[in-house]
């Protein structure tokens, strides 16, 4: 019996994913006749995590579905802003991994409850804590992005922390509150005095700062030192395109 033959095409933000003669236009495909449409995306290279709408012959279908002879394939990249179908928590809550760890301080300092696992942990224990915790996973990892125990994931398209940080706010959409986790450890930033940190700071600090924060989790304080002007940058940059209200809590 001759096996099924179907065609397929790829948005164009999946052909990355893809062998390059799977780019452009329509590609043939024979299948097993038993492999649902989800296994078939993925052994062409691309994460369910990365895939929106599936159209055969124009109408939608789940990625369970076993493609018949001579059936065409839409795939679609995920539709924006995105939130997972089982979420349950709100705000949504992200998990990355140990290549990601400006992401994470860059996502913390935005006030998005970024979980970060450094040292590496493994695939396994990642996925496990993602569908654990309801975290969304970000990596730049395509193979813990296939693990079936994942709750939700995304992959990290770029290198560079600055794009990394629009791809993700522009994908799922966070609330902001700039100024109110702790880019260390997660934690929640609470208003201080300066004397219930003074432990914590040098001569000069204590002279020249009054405005101070401390992490409820793991005792950080935080002021607006001279790091201060570069932080702001990032935080107005995000604020300005994605929305939010910039909260005063140190810095």
């Amino acid at each position: 019996m001759d096996r099924p033959q179907i065609s397929l095409d790829f948005a164009p933000e999946l052909h990355l994913f893809v062998a390059g003669r799977r780019r452009e236009g329509r590609s043939e495909l024979r299948t097993d006749g038993t492999s649902t449409l989800g296994h078939i995306v993925e052994s062409l290279g691309v994460p369910l995590t990365e895939v929106g709408t599936l159209l055969v012959d124009g109408r939608p279908v789940p990625d369970s579905h076993v493609p018949a002879d001579a059936e065409h394939v839409s795939v679609q990249g995920v539709a924006r802003p995105q939130r997972p179908a089982t979420a349950t928590v709100t705000p949504l809550r992200f998990l990355l991994d140990v290549h990601l760890g400006t992401l994470a301080r860059r996502m913390r300092l935005l006030g998005i409850d970024a979980a970060y696992e450094n040292p590496d942990i493994g695939d396994a224990a990642l996925a496990a804590r993602s569908a654990a915790e309801e975290r969304v996973l970000l990596s730049r990892d395509r193979g813990l992005l296939r693990r079936r125990e994942l709750w939700a994931g995304a992959y990290i398209y770029s290198h560079r922390p600055a794009e990394q940080l629009r791809d993700v706010l522009s994908r799922f959409a966070p609330p902001l509150a700039p100024w109110s986790r702790c880019t260390t450890c997660n934690g929640a930033l609470r208003t201080v005095t300066k004397t219930s940190v003074r432990e914590q700071l040098r001569d000069g600090t204590e002279r020249s700062y009054d405005a101070f924060a401390q992490c409820e989790e793991c005792g950080q304080a935080y002021w607006r030192g001279a790091h201060h002007a570069r932080l702001d940058a990032i935080v107005s940059d995000a604020v300005r395109e994605f929305g939010g209200a910039p909260v005063v809590a140190g810095g």
